[in-house]
Formats: C-alpha cells, sequence, structure tokens
C-alpha cells in the first residue's frame, strides 16, 4: 500500500507534514489550495478514515498511524475554528 506525506500550513504560519498510508489523500486536497479551517478538518477525517479503512481491509487492523494523524489534525484546528478568514493550506505532496 503506498503512503504519501502532505505538507500544510496552518493560518498561524505553522509548517506541519502530515501522514497517510494510502495516496487517497490527493482525491481530497490540490497542491497550493487553501481549505477553511472546518473543511481542511472535514476533508481530512473523510480521506484519512478510508486510508485507514483500506489498510484493515487488506492487513486485517486499522492504521493507528492514520488515526493518530487525524487527532494531531483536530487538536491544531482547535484554536482557528472560531477565527473567520482562517484557513489551511495544502503545500504539497510527498510521494
Amino acid at each position: 500500500m503506498p503512503e504519501m506525506r502532505f505538507v500544510i500550513t496552518w493560518p498561524d504560519g505553522e509548517q506541519e507534514t502530515c501522514y497517510s498510508p494510502s495516496l487517497i489523500i490527493r482525491d481530497f486536497f490540490t497542491e497550493g489550495e487553501r481549505y477553511t479551517v472546518s473543511d481542511f478538518v472535514d476533508r481530512s477525517r473523510k480521506a484519512l478514515t478510508i486510508a485507514s479503512d483500506r489498510v484493515e481491509a487488506k492487513y486485517g487492523f486499522a492504521c493507528s498511524s492514520a488515526n493518530d494523524q487525524l487527532a494531531r489534525i483536530e487538536s491544531a484546528a482547535v484554536p482557528f475554528l472560531d477565527k473567520a478568514g482562517s484557513y489551511v493550506r495544502c503545500d504539497s505532496f510527498i510521494l
């Protein structure tokens, strides 16, 4: 199963490299695009859940790394959720 990383920039300018056990991220994000924080979290939740489900279908267990990454995204997003005009940028994919 091909894994990947995707680099994002939070509204405060902090860059973060995120992990996915599947290339499904490319179906939910576009390099260089900005997403409202709530949309970014929602897309991440959908994509990383699908990615974890694919691991489970292949290996018989969910991907704890995908679940950990989702938890990190959800936690990091909290300070920005109520701030109008806050966006997360998907900078690049690392395959």
